[in-house]
């Protein structure tokens, strides 16, 4: 009989069971959630007990303020030696560009008075002699060879001292030397080669010759505004 009703027991067939709690679940949820606040409570206090025993949070607040004062600090200076560097950097440009204009400035400079000087050589020279009947004189005729068939020529052009009215003529370029071992000369003639001067004129410019021809006598003649002959001058190469 026993056994009958042990085996309706564990069977199918046994009657169910229903198990129900004493409290109702929004008692249980509250109590859990006033659990759950008093071990959050219980962990901060232990939290902020373990830093006041280990003094992590003693005058924090204090280095912190003191920490932001001197990074504004370091950040002021860093700022401060950017704008030096910046303005270091600007003038010293300025000194370059100042040096650099300086120095084409100079070499202008010598430049100048290197034609100055030579120019001053070239009147020195030139200057006529007080005595002499002459009206005009032709002084310091310079030639250079430019190159195979070509040469520059330079002189200047003075009145004699005293003597103020213009004079007007034309002057002319006789050149002279060997041209394929025999003697030869060419006379040359250009629109350009006039004389209009009051006190004195420069006479230059460039002529052409044979490229074969050698030459080595070049003589200038100046005629009055009658084609007669009023003043030469040779150089010879």
């Amino acid at each position: 009989m026993r056994w009958k009703l042990l085996r309706r027991r564990l069977s199918v067939s046994a009657p169910r069971v229903a198990v129900r709690s004493r409290l109702p679940w929004p008692l249980r949820w509250a109590a859990f959630a006033l659990m759950l606040g008093f071990c959050a409570a219980l962990g901060m206090w232990a939290y902020e007990f373990g830093k006041d025993i280990a003094g992590i949070d003693r005058d924090a607040q204090q280095e912190l303020v003191t920490l932001r004062q001197e990074i504004g600090q370091l950040r002021d200076e860093h700022d401060r030696a950017v704008s030096v560097a910046n303005s270091a950097e600007t003038l010293l440009k300025t000194e370059r560009a100042t040096q650099d204009s300086l120095a084409a400035r100079v070499k202008s400079l010598e430049a100048e008075n290197l034609a100055l000087a030579r120019d001053l050589a070239f009147f020195e020279r030139l200057m006529p002699s007080t005595g002499g009947n002459r009206a005009l004189n032709l002084r310091g005729l310079q030639v250079e060879i430019e190159a195979p068939g070509r040469l520059r020529y330079q002189g200047l052009l003075m009145q004699a001292s005293g003597r103020t009215a213009t004079f007007q003529g034309r002057y002319e370029l006789a050149l002279s030397g060997t041209l394929d071992g025999k003697a030869w000369s060419l006379v040359v003639r250009e629109p350009s080669q006039s004389v209009n001067l009051k006190q004195y004129q420069r006479l230059e410019g460039s002529a052409d010759y044979p490229s074969t021809a050698i030459v080595k006598i070049v003589e200038i003649k100046v005629y009055d505004a009658a084609g007669k002959v009023q003043t030469t001058d040779t150089a010879r190469l």
